[in-house]
């Protein structure tokens, strides 16, 4: 490969890892659709309003003063009314603030890798309250759990942690123990989860520049706050962060320059010249991630800045709201009755339609809510919001709540 040619690749491999990258690449697909040219879907845009009907509606019900907190992984730990983290925090009595922060970014990365789809049948009974949880706030709770009992730190004399050693020990046989899997309560892609948080351990030994000694995804900490201009970190600097400190464990899909691309995909219409041309990079676990790393860093004192130049999260419960609402339609509605990969065509379009369709949406919403960007960004509309929207219509529509279209899920994107 000549320097030009190599110089290109990582030019595209750094633009890839970007959430312009993301909305730009999800735009040009919602472009497609508008002009009824994609294979798998078409695009009704009258009945956006109707979507924003419903979405203004839930939200007013879910927070009738329209205080609406983040989109984040801390509300799931908050499920049944029950905030888990503040109590675990307080009985932390030997931890200063930035080893807290610590532990927070600790917990957080594992629970949200650990955030794919659990599928229809995975329960989990929580023992200390006797609330069975399903479903992402079951992933949530099982994960804290897992997480206070020690399985992802590698020094029984520091188990409120998450290290290279603790996550390159853990077996699969361990996970699904902590997660409750067994026969008549499988778990979508344990294996997978595991294996990913595997590979997240030899990761962070890898990176002991970003890791730091005790090669820890907490280690991030001190170079987020390297990175903050005046006590701010740009929503942008924490996602290419994030991303580039993910990138290998992802399991092998597409590569480019001989490296992982993650949580992205091809999809030929795009066209185009150069290597990655046709690709739709969507960082699902990555940028949701991001988002719950907000309120950890803000409680720090680091302002993260520039929160709506991230995208919407390309998952079942945002996608599956325009579809249940007429917003898309399969082109062939045969494509709904099996589970299909992740990889599929249709699931390509279908995510990055939801991430383009998001940004068409919020306007509409705020316009319902008498509220401005500023008092609904996107880490708000999300939580309010379309994604509790989207489990609602799909309870209205199918009495086991699943999404419209089924991934078949290794654990490790949707």
């Amino acid at each position: 490969m000549s320097a030009v040619s190599e110089l290109a690749q990582r030019r595209m491999l750094a633009w890839l890892r970007t959430p312009e990258a993301v909305r730009g690449r999800c735009q040009a697909l919602l472009a497609l659709a508008e002009q009824d040219a994609l294979p798998h879907f078409t695009f009704d845009p009258a009945r956006l309003d109707d979507a924003a009907d419903y979405v203004a509606a839930v939200i007013r019900e879910n927070y009738p003063d329209l205080a609406i907190p983040y989109h984040s992984r801390w509300r799931h730990f908050e499920a049944g009314g029950i905030d888990r983290w503040e109590a675990l925090a307080g009985s932390l009595g030997g931890c200063d603030a930035t080893e807290l922060t610590r532990r927070r970014i600790d917990l957080c990365t594992v629970s949200v890798l650990l955030d794919a789809g659990a599928g229809p049948v995975w329960k989990y009974l929580e023992a200390e309250t006797g609330l069975v949880l399903t479903r992402s706030e079951g992933l949530a709770v099982a994960s804290l759990h897992a997480f206070c009992s020690g399985l992802f730190s590698g020094d029984p004399e520091q188990p409120f942690r998450v290290d290279a050693d603790g996550l390159s020990q853990l077996s699969d046989a361990a996970l699904a123990a902590a997660f409750q899997v067994s026969p008549d309560n499988s778990l979508a892609g344990a294996d997978g989860r595991a294996a990913l948080l595997r590979s997240l351990g030899a990761a962070l030994r890898e990176r002991s520049d970003q890791a730091g000694a005790e090669a820890r995804i907490g280690g991030l900490l001190d170079l987020w706050r390297s990175r903050a201009a005046n006590g701010v970190l740009a929503a942008r600097e924490l996602l290419t962060t994030i991303l580039e400190t993910l990138a290998p464990i992802w399991p092998g899909r597409l590569s480019l320059g001989g490296e992982n691309l993650g949580d992205v995909w091809y999809h030929p219409m795009l066209g185009g010249a150069g290597s990655g041309a046709s690709l739709v990079p969507l960082h699902k676990l990555s940028q949701w991630l991001s988002y719950s790393m907000v309120e950890v860093l803000e409680q720090a004192s680091i302002l993260v800045g520039g929160l709506d130049g991230l995208t919407g999260l390309a998952e079942y419960r945002n996608g599956g709201l325009f579809v249940d609402l007429g917003v898309l339609k399969l082109r062939d509605p045969l494509l709904a009755a099996a589970p299909l990969p992740v990889d599929h065509l249709a699931i390509v379009e279908w995510r990055a339609l939801t991430v383009a369709l998001l940004d068409r949406v919020a306007p509409l919403v705020r316009a319902r809510l008498g509220l401005t960007a500023a008092g609904l960004p996107l880490a708000r509309l999300l939580q309010g919001g379309t994604w509790d929207a989207g489990r609602r219509i799909a309870r209205e529509r199918r009495a086991d709540g699943a999404p419209p279209l089924v991934v078949l899920s290794d654990g490790t994107v949707f």
